[in-house]
């Protein structure tokens, strides 16, 4: 527990110039390690694409991408069978992607094969490790819903 105001101070900028550089190490790495060869951008929007269709500027915009990028992972990813694209029936001149069942697929196995890579290392930890991480992964969905602006009561 941090105990003072500056204690506390310390713990934050420590945090603040962590979190983004390890995190994002960790997913390069549980990527590297998984047995399914999906570019992280591709993972990511076939995640996003789960809850169901959107357009290529939300996914680009999900992203931080460019929309002429995003065009063209999208392109890549339709060409393999993952995604397809359908009118949007609200607004004729925009194209929603979605999710084909081979994408479906993909995700789901990407999806065992990064939670097989985590469990095994996880299992090599201590019990006090693992429960650092299970107080760290619910601080991280507040940290989350903060910067979403969600009410995280």
């Amino acid at each position: 527990m941090i105990s003072s105001p500056i204690d506390r101070s310390a713990a934050i900028d420590e945090v603040a110039a962590s979190l983004l550089p390890r995190a994002s190490l960790t997913t390069r790495l549980v990527f590297r390690a998984s047995r399914r060869r999906v570019a992280r951008s591709e993972g990511a929007v076939l995640a996003a694409l789960s809850a169901g269709p959107r357009r290529i500027t939300e996914l680009a915009d999900l992203e931080g991408l460019a929309q002429p990028t995003m065009t063209l992972v999208v392109k890549r990813m339709e060409q393999r069978g993952w995604l397809a694209r359908e009118r949007d029936a609200a607004d004729g001149r925009a194209v929603l992607i979605s999710l084909t069942d081979d994408g479906a697929t993909v995700l789901d196995e990407l999806r065992a094969d990064y939670r097989a890579v985590l469990r095994d290392h996880m299992a090599a930890m201590t019990d006090e490790q693992v429960e650092g991480l299970m107080t760290a992964t619910a601080a991280l969905q507040h940290l989350i819903d903060a910067l979403q602006g969600k009410d995280s009561e």
